[in-house]
């Protein structure tokens, strides 16, 4: 599981030294038997018995995650949209119905990525972003250093008032209707990437499984009495592991592994989110990535030869040099092996490479993510 070095990396370090934080759900996870690891801090469940199961219940029908240990941020006064523009990659000018959400990463000086987040627009005045757990301090200094220099009438507030909860895959939104059957009218027309607020819920179409469903916002309150209504209409308690399966199979990527501050978006197939339309608008880390054109690229890797499995950090050799695997697993989908590598620019889809897995050099075709989403194979197997 490309997870698995992530939690021992830190239950080392953090053993002994500090106490993890919990989220609203933690006493459930551990009456439900979960597998709790220590994920950058958090006390988390890696999975509920069986991580397989838990992906192929998203995959076929529903699945529910424990994500309150992202951190929820509110962005509000005059000129919140102008700032966005110069603080993110990606152009918050794009979004003009409220509730409409943007990715983007939010890069340094010199082009390298700090976190990749979600951002909402509410209203001109006000914008939420989602930002991920391990990165939330040092995403809240650096806004807060921007702000102080270019928009300090803005306001910034972390709202540790709120719990996340993501329903994922094809039954997913049947299933939340069932037991909030008074927001279906609000949200039954809901576009994918947008979020709309009912009662104390704000429900946004988003998720990270490539299957369809919502992350629900709510009072840490509210998300428990949600989880145990989900639970009793049969929707799955899922954790890290399977959400980890489901998003590399879906060709997404995960800080920290496929990118980091060591690397440009450009280099970690996030080329899209970074906007250079509109040439007026300078945004932190623009001059650094148009003067340092990428020399490589990510791409998806499917194993060819039997007796291994792909994991981050195994070299990638090819016929234009060495690369790096940064996310890999074993596949439940498509029952092989996958993953993410960072290659020379020049490999290209269907060339043929070779991966370092122990003493052997494993052969593996390159593709183009995703490898597989709502509910479907996508690539040639």
């Amino acid at each position: 599981m490309a997870l698995s070095c992530l939690f021992s990396r830190t239950s080392r370090k953090n053993k002994g030294l500090t106490v993890l934080k919990k989220t609203a759900l933690n006493l459930l996870h551990r009456e439900a038997s979960a597998r709790m690891v220590d994920f950058g801090g958090w006390d988390m469940p890696v999975h509920y018995g069986s991580q397989i199961e838990e992906h192929h219940a998203v995959r076929r029908d529903a699945g529910m995650f424990d994500v309150s240990h992202m951190v929820v941020l509110d962005l509000k006064g005059d000129g919140a949209r102008a700032f966005l523009r110069y603080a993110l990659a990606n152009d918050v000018e794009k979004l003009k119905t409220p509730g409409r959400a943007l990715y983007s990463c939010l890069l340094r000086d010199d082009g390298h990525v700090l976190d990749d987040l979600i951002v909402y627009f509410i209203d001109e005045s006000f914008f939420r972003i989602v930002v991920n757990a391990g990165t939330a301090d040092k995403d809240v200094a650096w806004f807060e250093q921007l702000r102080d220099k270019h928009a300090p009438t803005l306001t910034l507030r972390r709202r540790d008032d709120l719990g996340i909860l993501a329903v994922q895959g094809q039954s997913a939104r049947d299933r939340v209707w069932q037991v909030l059957p008074e927001i279906k009218p609000a949200t039954a027309g809901l576009n994918p990437f947008s979020a709309i607020t009912v009662a104390t819920f704000f429900i946004a179409r988003t998720g990270y499984t490539g299957e369809d469903g919502f992350e629900i916002i709510a009072p840490h309150e509210a998300i428990v009495v949600l989880w145990q209504q989900l639970r009793a209409v049969g929707v799955r308690p899922c954790g890290l592991g399977a959400r980890d399966t489901l998003r590399l199979e879906a060709g997404m990527n995960l800080y920290g592994q496929d990118m980091d501050e060591t690397v440009s978006p450009l280099e970690s197939g996030l080329a899209w989110t970074v906007d250079f339309k509109d040439a007026s608008r300078n945004f932190v880390g623009k001059a650094a990535l148009l003067a340092h054109p990428p020399a490589r690229h990510l791409v998806g890797l499917l194993l060819l030869d039997s007796g291994g499995v792909l994991r981050a950090h195994q070299a990638v050799h090819t016929g234009h040099g060495d690369g790096e695997i940064t996310s890999g697993t074993f596949s439940p989908t498509l029952t092989r092996a996958i993953a993410l590598a960072r290659v020379p620019d020049a490999v290209q889809e269907d060339d043929t490479v070779f991966v370092a897995v122990r003493d052997k050099q494993l052969k593996a075709r390159v593709v183009k993510p995703p490898f597989a989403k709502q509910g479907k194979v996508l690539i040639d197997v």
